[in-house]
């Protein structure tokens, strides 16, 4: 086999953007609806939203943030719900998923869809 063709081979789902993975479990679902829950209480909807869609191709980099600072966190919150957070984030769709329910909850669409023209 050829270098150029094991390079390809091996880079092929490198850059993928579609999950591959599981649904959301039950759990990691009522994680993500508790997080909408509590921004759309404090009417924290569009903020969030904005962020999330800004930072949404860097979930993963997210996620291993929140693993490495977790004994800095665990200080002040529960270090349960810390690695479950990490744990979901590291899912390409689980930022999509957050931003449907707190849309959902708000009873209104924050999301900015890139315009196409026809």
């Amino acid at each position: 086999m050829r270098l150029k063709d094991r390079l390809a081979q091996s880079f092929r789902h490198a850059f993928a953007t579609k999950s591959k993975a599981n649904p959301l479990t039950a759990e990691e679902f009522s994680l993500l609806d508790h997080i909408a829950t509590k921004v759309v209480s404090r009417h924290m909807e569009t903020p969030m939203v904005l962020l999330l869609e800004s930072v949404g191709p860097m979930n993963f980099l997210g996620s291993q943030a929140l693993h490495a600072l977790s004994p800095l966190i665990n200080l002040v919150g529960r270090a349960e719900e810390t690695d479950r957070i990490a744990d979901v984030l590291e899912r390409r769709d689980s930022i999509q998923q957050l931003i449907s329910l707190i849309e959902s909850k708000s009873g209104k669409t924050c999301s900015v869809s890139p315009r196409r023209d026809e």
